[in-house]
């Protein structure tokens, strides 16, 4: 069992309070990380603003690159951890220890960047014999939250940036699966970061620590990734802050007309199931031109038939499970809610525990509360559309925005689709999911504010532009 105290100015402080991390699938309690007061709380914020950190660009550069390396000699140890608080299987969470190295070197690689501006005076009739100059500083503390559902990407997603900038975080990662997040923080002070510069915490009491986590005045920003409805009370809250809101998603991949159906498939494959399909930009709708919809679902189902889940400890497996019972439970009421108004059940609907089966649905109606609200897990859901126009105006009708796809060699229609539909991206030819770790990711609507995400901008968001000019004698 793995046990963790909270980690505080580069030590971990145990008490006498404790939360539990049980497996999903075993129900096994899998390790313990310990809980910290709102007093305590409050102290650790106060203390963090107050550090300042002076680490220089090479210096960054090498902490990162030296814990990316670390990470990689720890593949196994790091996947078997992340398997232990979340139930994926572990040809999931291998390849989340990879994308978590990735986010690591391209910060350090950004690191060493300089988007400085210089812009001459002599430009106008009103300049002066100078040069005006930007630089970027920290922005100060961060307040990072982060969810259960890639528990040590999505907290490098939040730290690597930080580090990259100088800033100092407090992280809140998921009680429901924090260890990977207190390994990642040790692995880093033991790399070389500075005391201080990243603190993480948990508390019983999680809404008085997650709300002191947004209101707090020695916070300079706050970074949160997690649900929608969580997403809004944290912007209700947070004031004269920075923040950045990475939330929900009900993905549509439109396959048109002219679609090769074993490309749709191959698209639709990737971008439901990695994961028990617990990713904010997983595909939630999958839109089927109607003369394609009864080709399509054969040849989907025959696929989705193959996929083995089940023990995520055996190697074999293609997935594991959800988060918990209480998830799958929901999935499967919300499947039976669509079958009991007219949809059709293909193949799974098969819950046993936390494991629910690979699920495919057809004549499913945008109306449904399965697609309707963002259900997090591995169930393709068939809408059949007639038009373009239909297609566009279904993606489109939902609160959410944050990613979509088209699966078309038609250029007209694919300039429609990247055009119209109200997301933070379009993938043509590939799920709506696909990026890399530092291009920018982010939505629109109920998925956020518009703000992006990924190393780059990240580290925008993360500092402050900082202009000055000097004396310049162009003669």
């Amino acid at each position: 069992m793995i046990e963790f105290g909270s980690i505080i100015n580069g030590k971990q402080i145990k008490n006498d309070q404790w939360i539990n991390v049980y497996n999903p699938y075993t129900k096994k309690k899998v390790g313990r990380v310990s809980s910290i007061n709102p007093k305590t709380l409050d102290s650790v914020l106060t203390d963090t603003k107050k550090t300042k950190i002076t680490l220089t660009r090479h210096e960054r550069y090498e902490i990162l690159n030296k814990i990316a390396t670390a990470l990689e000699n720890r593949v196994e140890e790091v996947s078997k951890m992340i398997t232990d608080e979340t139930g994926l299987c572990l040809k999931d969470t291998r390849y989340e220890a990879s994308r978590v190295s990735d986010v690591l070197r391209f910060s350090a690689m950004k690191t060493l960047d300089d988007d400085s501006q210089v812009f001459p005076c002599d430009v106008s009739k009103n300049g002066k014999q100078r040069r005006i100059y930007t630089t970027r500083v920290p922005v100060g503390l961060i307040s990072a939250i982060t969810p259960f559902n890639h528990p040590m990407n999505q907290v490098v997603h939040k730290i690597a940036p930080a580090i990259a900038t100088n800033n100092t975080v407090v992280l809140k990662p998921s009680e429901k699966t924090p260890l990977s997040a207190y390994y990642f923080a040790q692995l880093a002070l033991d790399c070389g970061l500075p005391p201080n510069m990243l603190n993480v915490v948990n508390g019983l009491d999680v809404e008085s620590t997650a709300e002191m986590m947004t209101i707090h005045p020695d916070i300079a920003m706050v970074s949160f990734t997690g649900g929608s409805k969580v997403g809004k009370t944290i912007a209700s809250r947070v004031g004269y802050k920075k923040v950045v809101l990475e939330l929900g998603g009900s993905s549509a991949l439109l396959i048109l007309d002219d679609a090769d159906i074993e490309e749709a498939i191959e698209v639709t494959m990737a971008g439901i199931f990695k994961n028990s399909a617990q990713r904010c930009s997983a595909i939630r709708r999958i839109l089927v031109h109607e003369s394609l919809a009864d080709r399509y679902a054969t040849k989907l189902t025959e696929k989705v038939k193959s996929i083995r889940y089940g023990d995520p400890y055996n190697q074999d497996i293609d997935m594991g499970t959800v988060i918990s019972e209480e998830a799958a439970m929901e999935m499967e009421s919300r499947v039976q809610d669509a079958i009991s108004k007219g949809a059709v059940c293909l193949t799974g609907n098969i819950r046993e525990g936390a494991l629910f089966a690979p699920t495919v649905l057809d004549h499913v109606e945008n109306s449904y509360e399965l697609v309707a609200r963002e259900t997090f897990g591995p169930v393709a859901p068939i809408i059949r559309f007639k038009t373009l126009d239909e297609a566009i105006d279904i993606a489109n009708d939902t609160p959410y925005g944050l990613t979509g796809g088209v699966v078309s060699n038609h250029w007209p229609s694919i300039q429609r689709v990247i055009t119209e539909l109200d997301t933070g991206t379009v993938n043509v030819n590939e799920a709506p999911s696909y990026r890399l770790e530092w291009t920018p990711f982010g939505g629109v609507k109920d998925s956020g504010l518009g703000y992006k995400e990924g190393v780059i901008e990240a580290m925008k968001g993360y500092t402050n532009i900082k202009t000055y000019s000097l004396p310049w004698d162009i003669a």
